[in-house]
């Protein structure tokens, strides 16, 4: 048995991991898990993670989930080239140091944008006040401006002249906030230019296909969510932006 991979592409995360494995021809099983339809709740599921999230992993009778510890897993085993998760100390500790940070910052402002724009409103059937959502922004430009002049600064990577985990790991879940129809790139010139370096490096086509189904999220119905998931995410989703 391969490697295999539990992953659904609406997943900042899950995107991350898809990436890296095709940018570095890593060889593994694309095993769908929708989440919109509670396939991470099954049991089948839960014996790959059962803490019933997505990614996982699964290498023979090995499994494990959380992305960062699948990332660093695929980059040792595969010996990916070193500037994904450089041997140097401290480029290693400036990944490091960005993954520890992004986590509330980055990833929680960015996909609050997201909930409050397309998928709360999905599954309670009205908006938001728009005061959230703009609040919502607020903290997030708050955390751009951080990402820029303490991370980025003015090197073409976060780690320096090469592309990182670090950068991957940014770029998708920045995505997520342009998936709802919010451009934070715009007036962002900086931000623009490293967008583009990060895509070449990875190369655009698989960075275009594993961003395909949530640049459409806008177009999701509720009827796409199974219907035992709905009150308990729509609550779950409501206690995350109040």
């Amino acid at each position: 048995m391969g490697l295999e991979l539990y992953l659904d592409l609406l997943s900042q995360p899950c995107r991350a991991l898809y990436i890296f494995a095709r940018s570095n021809n890593i060889p593994f099983e694309f095993k769908r898990v929708v989440l919109m339809k509670g396939e991470h709740r099954t049991e089948e599921f839960k014996k790959v993670n059962v803490l019933m999230k997505v990614p996982a992993l699964r290498d023979g009778s090995f499994t494990l989930a959380e992305s960062v510890a699948i990332l660093l897993y695929m980059a040792r085993k595969f010996k990916t080239p070193d500037h994904w998760y450089p041997s140097d100390l401290q480029k290693q500790a400036r990944v490091d140091e960005y993954l520890s940070w992004q986590q509330v910052n980055i990833r929680g402002k960015a996909s609050k944008v997201f909930l409050i724009k397309v998928l709360i409103p999905l599954l309670a059937g009205q908006p938001l006040p728009p005061e959230k959502l703009e609040g919502a922004i607020e903290e997030l430009n708050a955390v751009l401006n951080q990402f820029e002049e303490k991370f980025l600064q003015d090197k073409p990577f976060i780690v320096g002249s090469d592309v990182s985990l670090a950068d991957l790991i940014a770029l998708v879940e920045l995505m997520q906030p342009v998936a709802s129809g919010y451009d934070l790139f715009e007036e962002r010139p900086k931000l623009v230019a490293w967008r583009r370096r990060v895509e070449e490096a990875v190369g655009k086509q698989i960075f275009q296909e594993a961003h395909k189904e949530i640049l459409n999220a806008r177009n999701l119905t509720a009827d796409k969510i199974a219907p035992e998931l709905r009150e308990h995410l729509k609550q779950q989703l409501l206690k995350q932006v109040n």
